[in-house]
């Protein structure tokens, strides 16, 4: 009678209400809201049509990168070279557009096809190396994506000698790279369908079913008949060719091939999968909480920039924030088990039957 008059208490209710939105949504949310108010009150144009259209188009690029990031710690594993790839593929991307455009001054179109053709060439390429280190030759995936985002980094300053490379298409720059139909940016509806595509493989597709099970345990999966290495593999390749075209939508952005670009996106993309749901224990992550994730990193930086704090500040705040979102991730992976611990109770208490 005590424990039936306990779950009735409001104070409980509310407990038992609050640990349940928790354990479902996270944090993200609350702070998203707190967020919002803070930097509103802090700069009224921050909620403003102009601000928001920049934040949109930074956003797209980050998604992207986000939610390779995701797919690959939904696995067990994470990504450090995402940076790296995104300046090898401006640069690439960039020199092999800059050569063609050269030579075929009218055909602009045929010079952004080489391009785009090239940071998915690139993109297949890092994804290979890193999912080849990590699924076949048994590396742990910190040591292999951190090898690899020196050498790409390497490779990057080795072909541009430190320099940016110009001469784009003008239609390049002025379409993909500030251009907008209906509202949205060229960019944004570039990703669209690429978002659409990996929501359908991770929630619909075998692949996805099995990449979670990878990550929740890869030894019981194995024993279960998945191809481990195959689906890890495959993983790293589609982070990777998201990254790349990430980077090639990054460079039309920025007007020209940067060897430095996308330096910050390895921390901005790991803090918005985790902070959007994604564990760095493998076994969960989603579309939707890691979008939340790149407006709460989006919405971060840009506020932080009217308030006018430097990138020195943000660093500082994205670092705190990806911890706090871990200490978050252990605490909501405890409010998970309560509530399962407590169904269990209630479906066994003599009180709640008949």
């Amino acid at each position: 009678m005590q424990a039936t008059d306990s779950r009735n208490n409001p104070v409980v209710q509310l407990g038992d209400g609050l640990r349940n939105i928790f354990a479902k949504t996270g944090a993200l949310p609350f702070l998203l809201v707190i967020l919002v108010v803070v930097f509103q009150l802090a700069n009224s144009r921050f909620l403003g049509r102009q601000n928001m259209e920049d934040m949109l188009h930074e956003g797209v690029f980050l998604a992207l990168a986000s939610l390779g990031q995701m797919f690959i710690l939904v696995s067990g594993g994470f990504d450090l070279s995402i940076g790296s790839n995104i300046a090898l593929t401006s640069i690439s991307s960039a020199s092999v557009m800059a050569a063609v455009y050269g030579v075929h001054p009218g055909a602009a179109g045929q010079a952004i096809a080489a391009g785009a053709a090239t940071a998915a060439v690139v993109g297949l390429v890092v994804g290979l190396v890193n999912g080849v280190g990590v699924a076949v030759l048994g590396v742990n995936p910190f040591i292999v994506t951190l090898a690899t985002a020196s050498a790409f980094q390497g490779i990057t300053l080795l072909i541009s000698q430190g320099q940016e490379v110009g001469g784009l298409p003008n239609a390049f720059i002025t379409s993909v790279g500030s251009g907008s139909w209906l509202g949205l940016p060229i960019a944004g509806w570039v990703t669209l369908p690429l978002v659409l595509g990996l929501y359908v493989l991770l929630a619909w597709a075998r692949y996805g079913r099995y990449i979670f099970a990878i990550g929740s345990n890869a030894a019981a999966a194995r024993v279960a008949g998945v191809h481990v290495g195959l689906q890890v593999l495959a993983t790293y390749v589609i982070c990777a060719v998201a990254t790349a075209i990430a980077g090639f939508l990054l460079t039309a952005r920025v007007s020209a091939g940067e060897p430095l670009l996308g330096a910050e996106y390895t921390l901005q993309s790991i803090t918005a999968a985790v902070i959007g749901g994604a564990s760095l224990r493998g076994g969960r992550g989603s579309i939707g909480g890691t979008l939340l994730g790149v407006v709460f990193v989006i919405f971060l930086a840009d506020g932080m920039d009217l308030m006018r704090l430097g990138s020195n500040h943000e660093m500082i705040a994205l670092g705190l924030v990806l911890i706090f979102a871990v200490v978050a991730d252990r605490q909501r992976a405890k409010a998970v088990a309560a509530g399962y611990q407590k169904r269990l109770i209630s479906q066994s208490d003599p009180a709640t039957e008949g």
